[in-house]
């Protein structure tokens, strides 16, 4: 039986570098996943009302593992390593990417992933190529515009345009795209109606 969700009871588990080290649970489970630096751990801070529940970092590649976070006790919430970042050395770098493409192969429970993507860029290479690996293994991800409260609102319209028309030609893209802002705490209802429909 689904019990009402208290957000801030929300406990780190597990981190995992490689995918033995992954838990086997009854639970469902959602993916934050993006570029470095897109604000996903100022994100999932904002959606459990945690300021330190996930490390912030000004340095890119700070997440080197999938975190797994229990939310009230009901659904896993997994933080993904950024990509796109260029300091990390290449052995390590492919072994994030082995170990993620490992946990998006057969995860039954995995429900959707959040991909972050900065407002104020777009959509970038990486971006479309995640986002095509997410297509091949018929992972659903709903596209989350991070940082609008850093653009005009003209500015936020045509990124939201751009956005929509692109992921069109992408068949496991969710069709409504959500903007956020961590600071303002915009759009964090949203992603929490989200989140409890995937319980």
């Amino acid at each position: 039986m689904k019990k009402d969700i208290i957000w801030a009871n929300c406990e780190f588990k597990i981190g995992a570098m490689d995918i033995e080290a992954i838990p086997a649970t009854h639970l469902n489970e959602i993916a934050f996943a993006g570029r470095s630096n897109v604000g996903k751990s100022s994100l999932v801070n904002a959606i459990t009302g945690r300021n330190s529940l996930v490390r912030v970092s000004k340095t890119p590649g700070c997440t080197r593992q999938l975190n797994f976070f229990e939310l009230s006790e009901q659904i896993y919430l997994v933080d993904m390593p950024g990509y796109g970042f260029a300091q990390r050395a290449k052995k390590e770098k492919y072994g994030w990417g082995r170990l993620i493409t490992e946990y998006l192969t057969g995860r039954v429970r995995l429900r959707r992933i959040f991909l972050l993507i900065d407002s104020r860029h777009g959509l970038k290479e990486g971006d479309i190529e995640i986002m095509k690996l997410l297509d091949k293994k018929a992972v659903t991800y709903q596209i989350v515009l991070t940082k609008i409260d850093e653009l005009k609102e003209a500015e936020l319209q045509k990124v939201i345009e751009e956005t929509t028309l692109k992921i069109k030609k992408h068949p496991a893209a969710f069709p409504e795209i959500i903007v956020t802002s961590s600071e303002r705490k915009l759009g964090i209802d949203v992603i929490r109606k989200e989140i409890l429909g995937l319980i």
